[in-house]
């Protein structure tokens, strides 16, 4: 399939994903706006809080490798419209927890399973559809991710003002429900990955690309990046209050992160194409541990802003590179599950990370050593990426 035959489908795919996306990082990321409501009615510790983002994370990273098989299996629409169903039932159950408790095991657990649900698929079925502009197309796609973290968020924290956290749950699953269960049935399987008269279809099986040292190091790479990905969305709000800044504000950055992250995807996406994808991954990695360096150092909003601005791009571009990366090196055979068995690496950082930084909080009273420590990480994670992409590169 060349540009000039790319199927104009493909593009409704592309817009799909990322309202698909939009909606469902969107929902995971207004968790800024309920924790300090989580906290006061609850006297929950900011670890205790922290772990309903960790356990919605861990699972639907864990679960997106079977997300993933099931959408090479069954077709994209259908496993993503149950994510989006499953979502909106979890924010529901969360509405009426009596207890921290409670909240961890209704919201956590059917959060992590919807976006499993709907992530893996999402992304999975836009790669093949393209060829030279695969980055862009990627990119466009996972930029619904840095609208969703820009806009729900913000529209969240209205609603708790307006009604109160609870029915401000109700809200956002009708949200859900109208506008992700909507893109989800637009999601369509591209000819590319459609099986052959013979019965194959082209690319690299599942087992075989797991058994690759390319993976192993791509796998790696996201293990020791994934903290750094996680931390400033559980924390960032809080530390901004620690320092005196309002709320409005606070959670205000988390929107500041959607709004770096929606130009690195599409900057950074368009521009591996013609740079190369796996040299602007590793660029993009080491960014992001650079990144954390101005949080250490913030004392002031600005620069908070500015941190999550910068921290935003450089994540917005890793994670618009990932699926166009995979569908490169492995064809479009098993290209959803490949995504998804990726994706898990990534599944230690969200819930380990937020839980730990909150734990260090609770006990030092400040974030400089969770925030170093992730400097560090981000540094081997590039070069980890730099082995499983650049280093052993296709010629």
């Amino acid at each position: 399939m060349t540009a000039e035959h790319e199927s104009a489908y493909g593009w409704v795919v592309v817009w799909a994903c990322f309202t698909a996306l939009a909606v469902i990082f969107g929902v995971s990321y207004s968790f800024a706006a309920f924790f300090e409501p989580f906290a006061a009615e609850f006297g929950a510790a900011r670890a205790e809080v922290s772990l309903v983002f960790g356990l919605s994370g861990l699972l639907y990273f864990v679960l997106g490798a079977f997300a993933g098989m099931l959408a090479d299996r069954w077709g994209p629409a259908r496993v993503a419209a149950a994510g989006m169903v499953c979502i909106a039932l979890a924010l529901v159950a969360g509405s009426r927890a009596r207890s921290m408790a409670e909240v961890t095991l209704a919201y956590g657990p059917g959060l992590g399973l919807g976006i499993a649900l709907v992530y893996t698929p999402a992304i999975g079925c836009v790669q093949p559809w393209f060829t030279r502009r695969r980055g862009l197309a990627a990119g466009i796609a996972s930029a619904g991710i840095g609208a969703g973290t820009l806009a729900v968020p913000l529209a969240a924290s209205a609603a708790i003002a307006l009604w109160q956290w609870r029915q401000a749950m109700w809200a956002i699953a009708a949200g859900v429900l109208v506008f992700g269960l909507t893109a989800a049935l637009l999601l369509r399987r591209a000819p590319e990955a459609e099986r052959r008269a013979d019965g194959s279809v082209p690319g690299t099986p599942l087992a075989q690309a797991l058994a690759g040292r390319r993976f192993r190091w791509l796998y790696a790479a996201l293990v020791l990046g994934s903290p750094t990905m996680f931390v400033p969305f559980a924390h960032l709000s809080a530390a901004a209050r620690d320092l005196g800044v309002p709320e409005a504000q606070a959670v205000g950055l988390v929107g500041l992160i959607g709004i770096g992250s929606l130009v690195g995807r599409f900057a950074v996406g368009a521009l591996a194409d013609r740079i190369g994808r796996p040299r602007a991954l590793v660029g993009v990695l080491a960014s992001l541990g650079l990144s954390m360096l101005l949080w250490l150092a913030a004392r002031e909003y600005w620069a908070l802003a500015a941190f999550a601005l910068w921290m935003g791009l450089s994540y917005g571009g890793s994670v618009s590179l990932m699926p166009a990366l995979c569908m490169d090196l492995w064809g479009a055979r098993a290209v959803s599950s490949i995504i998804g068995v990726l994706y898990t690496a990534a599944a230690f950082g969200n819930l380990g990370g937020p839980w730990l930084a909150g734990r260090v909080f609770d006990a030092s009273g400040s974030y400089a050593g969770v925030v170093a420590a992730c400097a560090l990480m981000s540094a081997a994670s590039a070069l980890a990426a730099w082995r499983a992409v650049v280093w052993a590169a296709p010629r």
